[in-house]
């Protein structure tokens, strides 16, 4: 994986994490209970996606020192 690649899976992750920590926050009142349910599924599920991004992300981006050696070009 390239430096940039992972630099960009980082960037994703991080904004995918706080966006969606967000509107969390920004969730209004007066809905029913399935409304707030769905939304704290999809945010959990969203959130946990950004980590695993980012995780990959910083991987890829740790490897892209020691990948780099040995390799001609």
């Amino acid at each position: 994986m390239s430096r940039k690649i992972a630099g960009f899976l980082i960037l994703l992750g991080l904004f995918m994490i706080v966006e969606w920590i967000n509107l969390g926050f920004n969730l209004a009142d007066g809905h029913s209970t399935g409304f707030y349910v769905v939304h704290g599924v999809l945010i959990a599920v969203n959130v946990v996606l950004g980590v695993v991004l980012a995780i990959i992300g910083w991987r890829g981006f740790r490897r892209g020192f020691s990948g780099r050696r040995g390799v001609a070009g």
